[in-house]
C-alpha cells in the first residue's frame, strides 16, 4: 500500500468507493474511545475535516472508555455509527473485539481504528500510516541503521512502518523492559528486518547512535531525557512526544538535523483514519491548521 496519507486517495463518483477501499458515506457518527480522554485531539482534527470536506451531517464525540468497557459499549452502538478511533488503553481490546482485521492488526495485536462493516467491525492500525507519513513528509530517506527506543505499541507500529517502507538498514531495539524488547525484536524478525537488542544505558545508546541514520523514541515523556546528549548527533530524530515541546531530545539536536514530532505522527494517522471512517479524501491542510491552532504551535507539520 502507498499509505503515506489519506490525501493520496481518490473517490469514484459512481460507486462512492475510494482508491483506498473505503466507501463514501453521506452521514454518520464517529468518536474516539479512551481513558483518560479529555486530552484527545481527535475531535479537533475530525471536526475540522468534516467542515472542510462539506460533511455537515457528520458528528464526532470523545467517549471515556477503558479496555474492559469497550466491547459492551461498542456492541450497543446503532447503525448510524460509522467508525471509531481508539486510544489507550483500549487498542488491544479493539483488535480482539473486531470481526475482521487487517494484516497489520493481525501482526501487531493492537488496533486504533474500528470501521463499521455490515453487522460487525473491521480493525486497522493507522499508527503505522502515522509513522510512514511523518517520516516521508519530513524527507527522511528510508535507508541506514535505525535505533528504536521503547517496546510498547508505538514501537511495534514503527517496526511495521519500517517494513512497509522497505527500509534499507538494520534495526537496534533499546527497550526499558526485557520482556517488551523481546516482543519487538521477534516482530521485526517476522517482518524480515535485521535486528538486535541492547540495553538503555547512556553508553549503549551513545555507541548505537554513532552508527544510526535515524533514532526513534517511543517512551513516555521524561523517560529518555537522560539520553539527549547521546542522541544529539543522529541525522534524524523521531520523538513521539508532543507535549511539552521541544523535548530534551529535540532541543539537543545539532544544527540541520531532521526532527519529526508526535504531532506529525498524530496528523498523518488521522488523515488515513478519516478516509477509512468517512470514505472521502481527508482535507489535510484544514486538519493540519486546526491541529496547529489547538496546540498553539508553529511547527510545520508537513503533509
Amino acid at each position: 500500500m502507498s499509505g503515506v496519507c489519506a490525501t493520496n486517495a481518490t473517490t469514484n463518483e459512481t460507486t462512492g468507493r475510494t482508491a483506498g477501499g473505503a466507501v463514501a458515506r453521506a452521514a454518520g457518527r464517529a468518536a474516539v474511545l479512551g481513558s483518560p480522554i479529555g486530552h484527545s485531539l481527535s475531535p479537533v482534527l475530525y471536526r475540522a475535516g468534516f467542515a472542510a470536506a462539506g460533511l455537515s451531517s457528520w458528528s464526532f464525540d470523545a467517549i471515556e472508555c477503558d479496555a474492559a468497557r469497550l466491547p459492551g459499549l461498542i456492541a450497543e452502538l446503532g447503525a448510524e455509527w460509522a467508525g471509531l478511533a481508539v486510544t489507550m488503553p483500549g487498542k488491544q481490546a479493539a483488535a480482539e473485539f473486531a470481526t475482521g482485521r487487517s494484516a497489520r492488526v493481525d501482526a501487531l495485536g493492537v488496533a486504533n481504528t474500528l470501521i463499521r462493516s455490515g453487522n460487525g467491525w473491521w480493525a486497522e492500525n493507522t499508527d503505522v500510516d502515522g509513522v510512514r507519513g511523518a517520516l516521508h513528509a519530513a524527507g527522511v530517506t528510508p535507508s541506514g541503521p535505525v535505533l528504536l527506543i521503547g517496546g510498547g505499541g508505538t514501537a511495534r507500529a514503527v517496526v511495521a512502518a519500517l517494513a512497509e517502507m522497505a527500509w534499507d538498514g538494520p534495526l537496534v531495539v533499546a527497550g526499558r523492559r526485557p520482556a517488551s524488547s523481546v516482543i519487538v525484536v521477534d516482530l521485526a524478525r517476522r517482518y524480515g528486518l535485521p535486528v538486535r537488542a541492547i540495553g538503555l544505558s547512556v553508553d549503549e545508546i551513545a555507541a548505537a547512535a554513532t552508527e544510526s541514520a535515524l533514532a526513534v523514541a517511543t517512551v513516555p515523556a521524561g523517560a529518555a531525557d537522560h539520553l539527549a546528549g547521546a542522541l544529539a548527533r543522529v541525522p534524524a530524530l523521531f520523538d513521539v512526544i508532543y507535549h511539552p515541546w521541544p523535548t530534551p531530545l529535540a532541543a539537543a539536536g545539532a544544527a540541520g538535523r531532521i526532527t519529526v514530532t508526535g504531532l506529525d505522527m498524530l496528523l498523518h494517522q488521522a488523515l488515513r483514519q478519516f478516509e477509512l471512517v468517512t470514505g472521502v479524501r481527508a482535507p489535510a491542510d484544514a486538519m493540519r491548521a486546526a491541529l496547529r491552532k489547538a496546540v498553539e504551535t508553529d511547527l510545520a507539520l508537513p503533509v
